[in-house]
């Protein structure tokens, strides 16, 4: 009995510390209808050993019905302006949903600071598992408070904080044309 006693301690003490480490899931799909901006993001790799800054455009997200998503973007993509859309249907457990035949998983996450979320994906459909994170916000301002949060979330999910970046927010997307247009139009 005595040799139980530490395990049930353990036990206990790893479930209190993983709810004081959670935070709060998505209560209500409404909640994200508008216009966000991704205020930053991380993924294993460091994307910013490419050189290159990333650039992101306003996500328009709307509830077309209860429990589904959609998110519409721009990405830019070898000089092209790329429109995209996304649909999720939620799941049963909650705070998740799901794309691509399930095998792409969203976690959303309520912080703390008002209009700011995180976006945890995990991607199963890959050899190797994918994993990444977005703090969105309804400003395209920087707020230091919601990038704390953000940073000690990727911390617990073990990202390596210099994968952090912060993009660089355009309101809209202009193609190049070409390579004389580079550094003036994009």
């Amino acid at each position: 009995m005595k040799s139980m006693l530490p395990t049930v301690t353990l036990f206990v003490l790893v479930a209190v510390l993983q709810a004081q480490d959670d935070l709060p899931f998505l209560s209500e799909d409404n909640k994200l209808s508008g216009v966000w901006f991704v205020k930053a993001m991380v993924t294993q790799r460091n994307l910013a050993e490419k050189r290159k800054p990333v650039v992101m455009f306003p996500h328009r997200v709307t509830c077309p019905e209860q429990g589904t998503l959609e998110v519409r973007t721009t990405v830019l993509y070898e000089g092209q302006c790329i429109k995209v859309g996304f649909r999720f249907q939620r799941t049963e457990e909650p705070g998740q949903y799901t794309t691509f035949s399930g095998q792409m998983f969203y976690y959303i996450y309520e912080l703390p600071v008002k209009d700011h979320y995180i976006m945890y994906m995990d991607n199963l459909s890959l050899e190797k598992k994918f994993q990444r994170g977005l703090l969105i916000g309804k400003c395209p301002e920087e707020n230091l408070e919601a990038l704390e949060e953000f940073k000690n979330f990727t911390q617990r999910k073990g990202f390596l904080q210099e994968n952090i970046i912060v993009p660089e927010q355009r309101e809209r997307c202009v193609p190049r044309h070409n390579s004389a247009h580079q550094d003036h139009n994009c």
